[in-house]
């Protein structure tokens, strides 16, 4: 049967495609990025809407440290509801856990109700596995596990260390503090798992992991090394950075040293200076970070919770005596930059070095009433007006232990065996 008849004008049209050796290879080519890229490039294009859950995410095969996929397949973790679990939460009790600073140990300090502790994750298309603490710490044997960044990875830090000491005897483990450096060993297996106080991951003048409470923060550019070589050689690394950008300001940037005794300072907008730091990070790890043995993570901005106006609460409120969570889905807090998080993607979306996403901001956002609040160690004495309102001296900051930062290492986890 012959072919119908076309018009000689798409007949041209028609034969000048077929033949075009530069026109097929182009379609090619674009197949070929569509389909293997097509799902980063979604994730990435995704980054600045209220609901995203996975911005980035390099995509490899046979991961270190994986052992599987989640079951029922991949799905986004990221994007699902708290639901009440009482009979299996909280993974462990404070009482039980001596590492937990007493800036997060609520219970201790007063709070009356732990409604808070009985909320797991529950991703809508997949379950999360049980958190396994006998696979963790098989795989750390003979390893190094570090998080670094600013308090609230110390947090997330303290959380891991709670979930997985008591698997060992009492003699066979121990933590020591070596100035930014605090290190849990786990003798029997020859493993640590460590923190690295670092809150800009570069250098800056609130290094001190005691004394760093300055006004006039200032980071130096180009410094990271003066922190990573404390980072060489460890397997599993977790970074954050967020909250120390977040002065209101233009950050200062120093060029030179601080030992320079005319300092070059600059001044540019947070989001430039968060993307320096951004790109100094991937460089080090991309230089420092064998991707066939070594794993990387980078959590995304924890959400504060100090505008209770954010949620229809009473204007002049923030998190003090809420015990409840935020049912929006679509919720995102005046206090949460979305172009920092712009930032990351355009950042990360430009780069080959694999470094895996935990997007716990969306989930962490609900979480109103998981806050330390007032109960907590106060390190110096209330004032009387601070006393007779204890919004003036909530902390909508960090978080309760147990409580929501078990849940970002559950993802961590997650993400670390079945990626």
């Amino acid at each position: 049967m012959k072919p119908p008849l076309s018009s000689p004008t798409s007949s041209s049209v028609l034969r000048k495609a077929r033949f075009s050796p530069y026109l097929f290879t182009l379609l090619a080519f674009i197949v070929f990025v569509a389909v293997l890229y097509g799902e980063d490039f979604r994730c990435i294009g995704e980054l600045g809407s209220e609901s995203e859950s996975r911005p980035i995410e390099k995509r490899r095969e046979n991961l270190p440290f994986a052992v599987g996929e989640i079951e029922g397949g991949r799905c986004d973790v990221f994007n699902g509801m708290w639901v009440r679990d009482e009979s299996n939460r909280p993974l462990y009790q404070e009482s039980e856990c001596p590492y937990i600073q007493p800036q997060l140990t609520c219970l201790e300090h007063g709070r009356p109700e732990k409604e808070y502790q009985f909320w797991k994750w529950q991703p809508h298309d997949c379950s999360l596995p049980k958190f396994n603490a006998t696979l963790m710490l098989e795989s750390l044997r003979g390893k190094r596990m570090m998080f670094v960044g600013d308090s609230l990875n110390r947090g997330q830090y303290v959380s891991m260390v709670c979930l997985l000491h008591s698997l060992i005897p009492e003699d066979a483990k121990s933590m020591e503090t070596f100035d930014s450096l605090t290190v849990f060993t786990a003798k029997e297996y020859n493993a640590t798992i460590e923190f690295y106080w670092a809150p800009f991951l570069l250098e800056s003048n609130s290094d001190n992991a005691v004394i760093h409470r300055v006004s006039d923060r200032i980071v130096r550019k180009g410094s990271i090394n003066k922190h990573g070589k404390h980072w060489k050689g460890v397997d599993i690394l977790v970074f954050n950075t967020y909250l120390w950008w977040m002065t209101g300001l233009n950050m200062k940037i120093l060029r030179g040293s601080f030992d320079d005794e005319v300092k070059d300072i600059v001044e540019v907008t947070t989001e430039d200076a968060y993307r320096m730091a951004m790109k100094s990070m991937l460089k080090w790890v991309g230089k420092n970070m064998d991707p066939k043995k070594t794993r990387v993570f980078f959590t995304s901005m924890s959400p504060t919770h100090a505008k209770s106006i954010d949620w229809g609460g009473e204007a002049g409120g923030n998190c003090y005596n809420e015990t409840t969570m935020i049912e929006d889905p679509k919720y995102w807090g005046s206090d949460c930059r979305k172009s920092v998080m712009e930032v990351i993607g355009e950042v990360f979306s430009k780069s080959k070095v694999a470094v895996t996403f935990l997007n716990i901001t969306q989930l962490s956002l609900y979480r109103k009433d998981a806050h330390t609040s007032i109960y907590k160690k106060q390190w110096s004495p209330l004032t009387p007006e601070q006393l007779a309102n204890p919004v003036s001296y909530a902390d909508c900051v960090h978080w309760c232990l147990p409580g929501l930062q078990d849940t970002w290492n559950e993802l961590l986890f997650t993400k670390l065996f079945y990626p």
